[in-house]
């Protein structure tokens, strides 16, 4: 699409309703109906910016002219993020919190999480062979991942734990779309989850609860923020459980992957006898055409120009993330799942960026998408070489209007063998 000058405004008063409404269709129709990779809107009653694209990401994540500072919105820090965690932070003192982050996903400690998630899958296993019920993969995939992530994070979890600390994890992730009940559900699992946790950290502190020194609880209980001083006790909760509650994404990869498979079954032996390599191209390729977060938000931090438009300090920035992940000027064929297009992939840093763009180590790219990448191919691999299951008929349709979304049915399967 090419850019017009003077830059489209959309016509509404206000979009906040119709982003919630419309949900992952709205930032593309509206580009597509303004025929431009910019424009201008009102989210919230103030003005915002919208961009999509390779570039349009670039500039996002430039620290120079962008800030996350006061971007996320209010309500998504009180059900989903947290208050005063690595996402809101700047400059040093986001580079110095990312370093904590950076020393939880060595690549020890991610082999600790794959050996984890084998032993959680082989478990479920069992039980889905032992039943006849039918097996809601969606559902599973949230056990799995939840127990996993909890002990990896080195979470003192007691059996009659998991079915709750599980749902409020799940609750939380589910709760950033605009339903007013999946926000208030989010909200209260989250205090929850942040009481428990400081309570984990304070026990820490005392020296009441001895935790191995590699573990997220044990280094969020002892990290010096910035100026020296142990973090705040809630700060600490908050980034905890950072640490392991976006693996609960992964849920809806999975479950869109299994689809894949099913849908397309040429893959399955591609993931059994091309090794390594497809199947990260096959995982890729997954978190690259499937939705599941529809944009971020930056604030520009001083007057600037870029494409012949003049952007205000303190304007609200929204990059299109489904849109920049099916740009065709990156992509060929952007609307078409084909898991080769990863083979001669150049990694760009920008036109690939369902969990941030940009540097791992330095900027706002996610530490934790090595794991969730990681994880993806431990399930799929799973999924095709240790397990046989049926796929009755079911509604494998996705509600694009939902956020987050997933395959209506969950993706069911029965009668699961284990395979000798």
């Amino acid at each position: 699409m090419n850019v017009k000058t003077p830059v489209p405004k959309e016509k509404s008063l206000d979009s906040t309703l119709a982003l919630i409404k419309e949900g992952f269709h709205f930032l593309p129709s509206r580009r597509s109906e303004l025929e431009s990779d910019i424009f201008e809107t009102r989210l919230v009653g103030s003005k915002a910016v919208v961009i999509c694209g390779e570039k349009a990401a670039e500039l996002f994540y430039d620290e120079e002219l962008m800030k996350r500072e006061g971007a996320a919105p209010k309500p998504l820090e009180k059900s989903l993020l947290g208050e005063g965690g690595l996402h809101g932070l700047d400059d040093e003192a986001h580079k110095h919190r990312k370093r904590m982050f950076l020393a939880m996903v060595t690549p020890e400690r991610l082999e600790d999480m794959k050996r984890l998630v084998r032993a959680e899958l082989e478990k479920k296993a069992e039980q889905w062979e032992r039943t006849d019920e039918p097996v809601v993969l969606f559902n599973e995939m949230n056990d799995v991942l939840a127990v996993s992530g909890m002990r990896w994070a080195g979470l003192p979890l007691e059996d009659q734990d998991i079915k709750q600390r599980t749902r409020e994890l799940t609750e939380m992730v589910d709760s950033f779309g605009g339903s007013l009940s999946r926000f208030r559900k989010g909200v209260k699992s989250r205090k929850s989850q942040e009481e428990w946790l400081m309570g984990i950290i304070k026990a820490v502190r005392k020296g009441e609860l001895k935790l191995p020194e590699n573990t997220p609880a044990y280094i969020t209980a002892t990290q010096r923020d910035i100026n020296g001083k142990l973090m705040p006790v809630h700060t600490a909760a908050v980034d905890l459980n950072n640490s392991f509650r976006p693996l609960m994404a992964t849920s809806y990869f999975l479950t869109f992957g299994a689809a894949a498979i099913y849908e397309h079954p040429e893959t399955v032996d591609k993931i059994r006898k091309g090794g390594d390599d497809y199947i990260k191209m096959f995982s890729q390729e997954v978190r690259r055409f499937y939705p599941f977060v529809p944009a971020m938000a930056a604030i520009a931090r001083k007057d600037f120009s870029w494409n012949d438009y003049k952007f205000k300090k303190g304007v609200k920035v929204i990059l299109d993330i489904f849109g920049t992940n099916r740009h065709p000027d990156s992509w060929d064929n952007p609307d078409s799942f084909i898991p080769e297009r990863f083979e001669n992939w150049k990694e760009s840093p920008f036109s690939f960026v369902p969990q941030g763009g940009g540097d791992h180590h330095m900027g706002h790219r996610c530490a934790g998408e090595w794991m969730t990448v990681l994880v993806m191919r431990e399930v799929f691999k799973f999924l095709a070489e240790k397990v046989t299951y049926d796929v009755p008929e079911q509604d494998l349709s996705y509600d694009m209007h939902r956020m987050p979304t997933l395959p209506k049915s969950g993706f069911v399967i029965t009668n699961v063998k284990r395979k000798k």
